[in-house]
């Protein structure tokens, strides 16, 4: 696993998650560190939130209310300023057509260098301490970014409705796919990791300040594989064109050989 270098000049990310809170856990620390190299980050959290309670008794509209008011002081505390909620049902997502043609319209619209997904073959993970199960939505919103960024945000005859809206083909140059199991980069988090968890503490429906330990555990292994004190961990596939290397600067041309 490399240390992620720097890009030469400013670049736009987008950040797709199933959930309120999946960015925070597996991705905060880094989107900290790009914004504060002056990359302008946006999030797309695909679901309204509503299974994250398992009270008889809850509200689960003002839970929605409440976890995306949680989502975006979470996103202003790492420096995101452009929060998207598809608001498709927590824990019933398919990586369906509709789903695709609205990550796509995203995608055309944002226009962004890199995406960060979440990784559709996760199926069962061990961690450090434990095992689990990987949530259905994740793989979901994860096949579904995949699919999006490829074939269909870069070919014109699909969702030819979205031209009619003006939003013509868009190439990604980057994927950058979080909580896998088969990472090969690294960001080095250790200037921002107590944003990352400020961040991850304002969904207060959903953890409590104990969190931060074994978060930092995680941190710490990975940080330790490429050399720095924290770390969060990514599998990158490259797809830049000679025409595109402008965006980001000479050192990216050296990764179109190597996608993985």
């Amino acid at each position: 696993m490399e240390l992620e270098k720097p890009a030469a000049k400013p670049i736009k990310i987008l950040v797709i998650v199933a959930h309120p809170d999946d960015i925070e856990f597996g991705v905060g620390g880094s989107v900290a560190a790009w914004t504060a190299a002056g990359h302008e980050v946006t999030y797309v959290i695909v679901t309204d939130g509503s299974a994250g309670s398992n009270a008889k008794d809850v509200d689960l509209g003002a839970l929605v209310r409440q976890r995306e008011l949680e989502q975006l002081e979470a996103a202003g505390i790492v420096g995101v300023h452009d929060v998207r909620f598809l608001g498709y049902k927590d824990g019933e997502l398919q990586p369906d057509i509709e789903l695709r043609r609205d990550l796509t319209r995203i995608i055309r619209e944002v226009q962004p260098y890199r995406v960060v997904i979440m990784d559709p073959t996760a199926v069962m993970i061990s961690m450090e301490s434990s095992d689990y199960i990987n949530h259905p939505d994740h793989r979901a919103v994860g096949e579904a970014s995949l699919y999006a960024i490829f074939p269909s945000a870069e070919t014109r005859p699909i969702f030819p409705e979205l031209l009619d809206e003006g939003l013509e083909p868009h190439h990604v140059q980057e994927v950058y796919i979080v909580l896998t199991d088969k990472p090969n980069l690294a960001v080095d988090i250790s200037a921002v990791w107590d944003r990352k968890i400020k961040a991850l503490l304002a969904h207060r429906s959903q953890v409590g300040a104990e969190v931060a330990d074994m978060v930092r555990r995680w941190d710490e292994r990975t940080g330790k594989e490429v050399g720095v004190a924290l770390g969060e961990s990514f599998r990158v596939m490259r797809f830049i064109r000679t025409e595109d290397v402008g965006e980001s600067g000479a050192e990216d041309v050296q990764a179109v050989a190597d996608p993985s």
